[in-house]
């Protein structure tokens, strides 16, 4: 019996369903990538340690580079590109921009994606609660102050026009 090299998969994608078939040892951020052109889900380390590849399946923030496309075969993903609508920031991309919460910008996919999942189930969050739901991402550039404090101005509203 030969092994099997590529299964069919579904998936709703920001919306969108999308059906392809994969390799059985392809990993979700390539699959997003690659097969689909969401290019925003960045790919970092590639062990699950920096979190620049987080997305939300499920309702659960997840880091792409730790499943394989064949372990989400009907779930519903959330990626980056599914924050701004409309030609507009979505509050936490303006608030990022309004508190200064990027540089370099190659974790900033992740920590929108790890606080939006945040958000998503805790509307009023603590400082020491938005630290540990980013604490799976890692930044090299913003010291993490300014993060936190676009989290929580999100959080309460406190975002430019």
């Amino acid at each position: 019996m030969e092994p099997v090299t590529s299964k069919r998969v579904a998936v709703t994608v920001n919306g969108a369903l999308h059906e392809r078939d994969v390799e059985a040892r392809r990993l979700l951020v390539h699959f997003l990538r690659d097969e689909l052109d969401l290019t925003g889900t960045h790919v970092g380390c590639d062990t699950g340690n920096c979190g620049a590849c987080t997305v939300i399946v499920d309702a659960k923030a997840v880091k792409s580079c730790m499943l394989l496309a064949v372990q989400v075969d009907g779930a519903t993903i959330e990626t980056i590109e599914s924050l701004a609508s409309d030609g507009g920031l979505h509050p936490l991309q303006q608030a990022f921009s309004d508190h200064h919460a990027l540089q370099c910008g190659y974790c900033t996919p992740g920590m929108l994606m790890s606080a939006k999942h945040l958000l998503d189930h805790n509307a009023e969050p603590t400082e020491n609660e938005i630290r540990r739901a980013i604490q799976g991402n890692i930044c090299r550039c913003t010291g993490y102050v300014n993060i936190v404090e676009a989290i929580a101005a999100a959080a309460k509203g406190e975002v430019s026009a």
